[in-house]
Parts: structure tokens; sequence; C-alpha cells
């Protein structure tokens, strides 16, 4: 089957549209998660120049203790919050790649079709078969495709239940180990 030179020119442009994409998608969550890092970052040293202050303001050992029960709480909400933001800048990442490699996918499954029914007009007489197999693996191959691709979106959307749940958790049990 030849193709001719504009419709390889034109596959070649989608490729690297495509590709383009794709470093796009993976900059951005990077990006995110570089603002997330330094937005914690600067949390952090402003908390340390307070948590210093309040330290170097303590006058007995009672009032240290107690300090310690202050600052401890806030800090390990901080820091739960700021794993389930990257978590999240993560997942968020994920979810556009996945798109983009469906889209991707179905494009593919679209340009076979199209040739194997050009091939099809064009195949001599008694071929039928061939082409009805290759049309039935092509099918098999899509229907797995979309159950793993259904199962990694339950399996991502369980991992967000339960990074939630144990964010919650540990401000919980810091909250309570503080009381």
């Amino acid at each position: 089957m030849y193709q001719a030179p504009e419709q390889l020119m034109a596959w070649n442009k989608a490729y690297l549209e495509t590709a383009v994409r794709f470093a796009g998608i993976a900059l951005d969550g990077a990006e995110r998660v570089l603002e997330l890092q330094l937005k914690a970052a600067k949390n952090a040293f402003a908390d340390g120049v307070e948590q210093a202050k309040a330290l170097a303001a303590v006058k007995d050992p009672q009032e240290f203790a107690q300090l310690k029960n202050t600052l401890a709480q806030p800090n390990l909400e901080k820091a739960t919050s700021y794993v389930k933001s990257v978590y999240d800048a993560a997942a968020a990442t994920q979810s556009e790649i996945s798109k983009l490699i469906d889209e991707q996918v179905a494009e593919y499954n679209r340009n076979v079709a199209t040739g194997l029914d050009k091939m099809a007009k064009s195949a001599p007489a008694g071929s039928e078969m061939a082409v009805a197999a290759v049309k039935s693996a092509i099918s098999a191959v899509n229907s797995t495709y979309d159950n793993l691709s259904k199962s990694a979106k339950q399996f991502a959307e369980m991992s967000q239940a339960n990074i939630e749940a144990a964010t919650s958790q540990a401000v919980h049990a810091g909250k309570k180990k503080a009381a």
C-alpha cells in the first residue's frame, strides 16, 4: 500500500504536535510541583523564624513544654497539606497525560479502521476472511485497552480517597495528641 508523501507529512506533523502537547503537560506539572515546593520553603522559613522567636522568649520549662505542644499541630497540618497538594498536582498531570493517550489511541484506531476499509476494497476476492480476522484482533486489543484504562482510573480514584482518608486521620491524630 503506497502512502502519498502529503499523507506522511501530515502524520509527522500530527505526531510532532502530540509530542509538543505531551511535553507541555509534563512541564506544566513540573511547574505546579515547583511552585508548591517554593511556597512550602518560604512558609517553612517564615515559620522557623517565628518559632525561633517564640523559643527565645521562653522563660521556664513549663512554658517550653506548652509551646512545644502548640507548635506541633500546625506543623503536622502543614506537612500533610503539602503532601496532599503534591499528590494532587501529580494526579492532575497524570490525568491530562491519560487523556492525551486516550485521544491518540482513538485516532490510531480510526486510522487503522480507515486503512483496513481501503485495503478491503482493493483486496482480491476471497480475502474478506483475513480482513475480518484483523478487524476482530484489533477490536479485542481495543477492548483490552479500554478495560486496562478503566482499571487504572479506578485505581487512581481509590488512591485519591485513601490519601484523603490518611490525611484526615493524621491531622485528627495530631489534634488528639496535642490535646
